[in-house]
This record gives structure tokens, C-alpha cells and sequence, in this order.
């Protein structure tokens, strides 16, 4: 009996000590392979989700400044306005047309030489324009709210006339998260939307411009 016993204790202490086979190294090492292959598509679609959702906040941010801007160069340099100091001089037409300021605009643009002479539409003339800031005055509408004056939450009205405001609608140049870049397609008022050089008369809209496509099917440039 203890012979027997001795006997299986050397056989199982023998295998112990001699490890994995080949064939068991390679059926694990094939079954991580596997696992492995697995995951990277996975991480790869989860990253670029996370840079699809910055791009669309990242568009709707510049497209949102875009417009405050608009907004803010109703009633700016009025030559010829109307009474109401909010009029606009169509182009080709001696008419003068009455465009009340939005509640939501607190200031208009004071610096006439941003404008060029094409950019009757006054959008902002460039995105640098949108970062560096404009000369602005108040609107003398005692409203709350809006931004670009130092975070003050001070009424329109209570504004010194002689202070000269500066507003920024950008605080840095936006970069697109697909490349990497600050090298939007951008487009003027002027342009169509499949328009891929710009005619540099102002900054209507702003598009990626990468070639690839999204997880939805969609060119990221067509957002």
C-alpha cells in the first residue's frame, strides 16, 4: 500500500513540475488572441463617439457665437438707419429697412472698420474675429443676462457711455476634434453649402474637414 501511494505522489509531483504542454500554451495564447481582437474595434468606435460628440458641441458652439455675433451688428454703424437707429440699407435700393435688436443682444458693435464692403450680411469677417473681441456700446435696453462683458450681471443701462467694452464670443480658436486642426471648411452668407473654397467675405457657417465618415453613415463635413 505505501508503495502504491509513494508511486501516485511521484507521478502527480512529475506533472506538476513540468508546466503547460505546447499545445496548451497555444490553445491560451489563441483563445487571448481572440479576446483581444474582440475588444480593439470596440475601443476604437468608443473613441471615436467621444470625439463625434465633441465635434457636435464644438459646431454648435461656433455656430451659436456665429450668431450672437449677427445679433449684435444690428443697429451697428447705421448710416442712413431709421429713426430707431436699427434700420439696414439693402443693397442696390435707396429703401431703409426697420430690423428691431434681439431682447437676447445687450450691446452692438462699435468698430465700423471690421466691415468690409461686401459683407453687407455683417456676419463676423473671420473666426479670429470671433476670439480676439470687437468694440462694443450698450444698447441702452435694461436687460439681464447674455456674456462677453466680463461676466457681469450688471443692467445694459448701468454701463458708463464713455467706457469702451470689448466683447469676445470665442475664448479660443476652435480646433476640430477629427483632425486635430483648426482647418474648418468655412462658407460666407454668400456661398452655398457644398461650397469647398471660401470667398473669405465672412463667416456664415463652419463645417469639418474631414473626409471620413461616421459611425451613423454620415460624411463628418455634411454636420
Amino acid at each position: 500500500m505505501f508503495v502504491s501511494f509513494q508511486s501516485h505522489f511521484d507521478l502527480w509531483e512529475s506533472r506538476d513540475n513540468s508546466g503547460f504542454t505546447l499545445l496548451e500554451l497555444v490553445i491560451t495564447l489563441t483563445v487571448l488572441a481572440i479576446l483581444v481582437m474582440g475588444t480593439i474595434p470596440v475601443a476604437q468606435n468608443a473613441i471615436r463617439r467621444e470625439k463625434e460628440i465633441r465635434l457636435r458641441e464644438t459646431l454648435r458652439m461656433v455656430r451659436g457665437a456665429i450668431d450672437e455675433f449677427r445679433r449684435d451688428t444690428v443697429g451697428a454703424c447705421p448710416a442712413g438707419s431709421g429713426a430707431n437707429g436699427t434700420g439696414i440699407v439693402r443693397p442696390g435700393s435707396n429703401l431703409t429697412v426697420s430690423a428691431p435688436a434681439d431682447p437676447r443682444s445687450r450691446v452692438v458693435i462699435d468698430d465700423c472698420t471690421i466691415f468690409d464692403t461686401e459683407n453687407f450680411d455683417r456676419y463676423p469677417p473671420t473666426l479670429e474675429t470671433l476670439v480676439d473681441g470687437v468694440k462694443v456700446r450698450q444698447r441702452g435696453l435694461n436687460l439681464m443676462g447674455g456674456g462677453g462683458l466680463g461676466g457681469s450681471n450688471t443692467n445694459a443701462t448701468e454701463f458708463n457711455t464713455e467706457d469702451e467694452l470689448s466683447k469676445t464670443y470665442l475664448r479660443e480658436m476652435p480646433i476640430d476634434p477629427m483632425t486635430g486642426k483648426s482647418d474648418w471648411k468655412i462658407r460666407s452668407s454668400y456661398q452655398d453649402k457644398d461650397s469647398d473654397t471660401w470667398d473669405e467675405i465672412n463667416v456664415f457657417d463652419i463645417r469639418s474637414a474631414s473626409d471620413e465618415t461616421a459611425l451613423n453613415g454620415e460624411k463628418y463635413s455634411d454636420w
